[in-house]
């Protein structure tokens, strides 16, 4: 897939490959994120004195990660989103035009303040390694939280491509239900129940097959692990329906971009 070129980032078959490519960097992750307990005061507002942010530990290291890869062009790539547009900063590196793909309100789509907090409340006690806080251990866990947030993020935002590529496939059935604001039946136009059910049985054989990173970062416990059935549950109740959230959302508006 190039972004460079239109026409490979919008075949589907070279949009369910990247999926599938997605789906390690996740696991992966997760793997990492699973060495260190739950860490709560990492996503508490205001628990660490830090000079000129209010907000939580995270939030600070992501804003400062999101700074710094700003200036690399890491937010000028079609399919990565900041969780903190404010503090992405212009590039030092010469400018690549990439030519449009998407429709030009695609960045207006993103649901990141929704991600990090179903992560922070749900995904991030689901894989830890037990409850409660490991001083010595916050920079490493916001660190692997960080890479999971960033992994999540590109695979649902990644949705809006999958949008494009059916909606050039089938126009006309798409227009009439855009034109009647037919939520339901956009989600059952987007839906292929055939198709998740395979995504599911994947990550359920991938999270048996990998099991453990050998070359976890922050070695903690080397036999940490997440389950393969939370791996499961995790895409099936978040990681799905986030995706089609954005399917749906960017579609609504397709009409008004030609």
């Amino acid at each position: 897939m190039d972004f460079m070129k239109p026409e490979t980032v919008l075949d589907l078959a070279n949009i369910r490959q990247a999926l599938q490519r997605m789906e390690d960097s996740i696991i992966f992750n997760f793997i990492e994120r699973s060495q260190f307990h739950t860490c709560p005061s990492v996503y508490k507002a205001d628990v660490f004195p830090i000079p000129n942010f209010q907000g939580s530990f995270l939030d600070w290291l992501l804003s400062q990660h999101e700074r710094i890869q700003s200036q690399v062009r890491r937010y000028e790539a079609p399919d990565q989103y900041p969780f903190f547009p404010d503090s992405v900063m212009p590039t030092f590196l010469p400018k690549i035009d990439y030519p449009p793909i998407l429709a030009n309100y695609a960045e207006a789509i993103s649901i990141n303040a929704e991600i990090k907090k179903i992560y922070t409340e749900a995904i991030a006690p689901g894989i830890s390694s037990g409850e409660g806080n490991q001083m010595e251990n916050l920079g490493s866990t916001a660190m692997a939280d960080i890479d999971s947030l960033q992994s999540l993020s590109r695979r649902i935002h990644f949705g809006m491509f999958v949008a494009e590529a059916k909606f050039r496939n089938e126009r006309e059935r798409f227009t009439k239900l855009i034109k009647e604001r037919d939520i339901k039946g956009i989600e059952d136009a987007i839906t292929n129940k055939i198709v998740e059910d395979k995504i599911l049985q994947r990550l359920l054989e991938k999270g048996k097959a990998y099991g453990i990173d050998p070359t976890l970062k922050f070695t903690e416990h080397i036999d940490s692990k997440v389950k393969p059935e939370v791996i499961v549950k995790i895409y099936k109740d978040y990681v799905i329906p986030l995706t089609k959230k954005v399917e749906v959302d960017y579609l609504l508006r397709r009409l008004d971009c030609n």
